[in-house]
Order: C-alpha cells, then structure tokens, then sequence
C-alpha cells in the first residue's frame, strides 16, 4: 500500500477511485477497462506533473518517505556476497552504520552506510541511522582495511545527524567524526560517496568525504535539518519549508554549487515508488565513477580529494 505524501493528495484521490471502480466491477460483466486506463493516465500525469516542480521542503519529506530504500535494501539489489563486519574493537556494536565487503558488478568494494530501518522494532534497533561514536569507528576501521586491501570505498549515507545523546559525547562523538572525515580524504584507494535519502550535518560528511559525491535526485544535504535551522532563526519549526529554500538543501542547488558531482535519477514518484528502478539506476551510476577512478594512484586520488572539496561554491 503506498504511502502519500501531502502534496500527493490529488494522486491519492485519483488512486482511490481507480479502486473503487476495479473493486466494484469484480463479476460485474460491464467492461471498464478503456475508463481506468484513462484514469491510470491522468493519475501518472498528475504524479509526474507533482515530481518534475518539487519545492526543497516537498523534497525533504520525499527524501525521509518511510518506504524509501535504505541501506539494506540496496544491498539486497545493487551488491553481491555481502558480509558484514562489525564492531569498532574499542567499545562495541553500531547497527545504526553497517558495512561489510561487497561485490559490484564483480567488483570487489568496501561498502559502509546508514541504516535507519523500515518498522518500529528495526527503526530503534538502528537508531533511526543516527551513529554513534563506536559506529564512526567501525567505518574508520573498514576504510583502513580497504586501504590495506587496495578496495575501492562505496557509502550509503542517510542520516539526519549523528546521535547527540549524552553517552555518545562522553565516548567522543565529535572526535569520532572529525577522525572517519580524515580517514576518508587520506584514503590511498578510490571513494564514492552516495546521499540516498537525508545527508545531515557531520553525521553525514564522516561518510561523505569522498572524490566523487553523489546524490539521488530527491534525497537532501545540508549542515543541519530545515526545522532545526528554522528553530533557530525564527524559534519555531513551523517555518521548516522557508528554512529548506533558504538552505539550497537538493541535489540541483547542491550540483550547481559543486558541493556534489552527479545526480542520479530516481523513477517517477521517487525511489520509494519503484526500488528496483533506484537500485538499477544507482549501480549504473556507481559503476561508471568506480570505472573512471581505477589506476589512479593513492596521491592523485587525495589530490582529486583535495580540489574538490576546494572548488566548492565556486561558479
């Protein structure tokens, strides 16, 4: 059952008729099929009408859909022989950033991302994505091996930020982050970086880092969510949406800005529409950067690194 989002209500009513009409006309001998193919054409119309003039705020309720796919589901359809790892050797486990080896198209990768899960019980589990110092960890010591292994780096992140619990600061949250963002730009092996759902604040650039930076087309980035920068310019969160256009948080201010290198599309009504679709056009994508990246050696990589993170809002 798809889940609608507000600005998705004429859709909705549309869709509903549309079920009403095929329920009504089970053991009915009346042909109807020529009226709901005319309304299946209006109804993806009106959905591809609603998707190609988002607003950045219609974005970020796109980007956090709760069917939208996370990191285990492009494991599932994008990767081959995942084995995960875990545990940073200094404190424990952090479901909320996974990783593991992986095979991309055959390629061998390091791949390390968020999760933040589908339901309530994986949802807490996860920790809504938000890591902890221990999860940052666990990615710094992924990184190292790919490094030691000579493994390209792929990473899913999809975070509104790190935990900012009381026990994640008194294991070094900040330390943490600062660390796994060095671990990146000092990688002697190729890494992309993919925002596929919400990249917030250093949670989200421990991960990101990267030579290439990508990001579906509806996911957002930005130093920190729309309502909390609403909080504080305007003391209410109300003002969410203006926060969102203020803050150039999509992948189409961010492209034009040099903060990512390439947007990936997703199918019409967003990936949580169709995951297949997001998933295929997301391994197309990975696979052309990693392709473009290989034999490049460890100090042209880290000079790429370099330059561009230093282009960034440049014209």
């Amino acid at each position: 059952m798809i889940s609608y989002l507000d600005f998705e209500k004429p859709v909705a009513a549309l869709d509903a008729r549309i079920r009403e009409l095929r329920a009504a006309a089970e053991g009915d001998d009346v042909d109807i099929t020529q009226e709901l193919s005319k309304l299946e054409a209006k109804s993806a119309q009106l959905l591809a009408s609603a998707y190609a003039s988002l607003t950045p705020w219609q974005k970020t309720q796109v980007a956090r859909h709760p069917r939208r796919p996370h990191f285990v589901d492009y494991v599932e359809r994008v990767f081959e022989d995942f084995i995960p790892l875990g545990g940073d050797r200094h404190f424990g486990e952090d479901e909320a950033i996974m990783g593991g080896l992986a095979r991309l198209n055959g390629r061998r990768v390091m791949l390390i991302g968020h999760e933040k899960g589908h339901d309530t019980t994986s949802r807490l589990r996860h920790n809504f994505g938000m890591g902890k110092p221990e999860g940052y960890r666990k990615a710094i010591r992924l990184m190292e091996m790919a490094g030691r292994f000579g493994l390209p780096v792929v990473t899913l992140v999809d975070t509104s930020g790190a935990f900012p619990g009381v026990e994640a600061e008194e294991r070094g949250q900040a330390e943490a982050i600062a660390r796994s963002t060095e671990a990146c730009l000092g990688l002697p092996v190729p890494m992309v970086a993919v925002i596929v759902g919400e990249g917030g604040s250093g949670g989200a650039v421990a991960l990101a880092s990267a030579e290439r930076v990508l990001m579906m087309e509806h996911a957002i980035y930005s130093v920190i969510s729309p309502e909390g920068c609403a909080s504080i310019l305007w003391r209410t969160a109300d003002k969410a949406a203006d926060a969102a256009e203020a803050m150039k948080v999509t992948a189409q201010d961010l492209l034009a800005l040099n903060v990512i290198d390439r947007i990936v599309p997703e199918p019409v009504g967003g990936a949580h529409r169709d995951p297949q679709g997001a998933a295929e056009a997301l391994a197309q994508a990975l696979g052309d950067e990693l392709d473009q990246l290989s034999g490049k050696s460890a100090g042209e990589l880290r000079r790429v690194r370099e330059e561009r993170f230093l282009r960034i809002g440049s014209a």
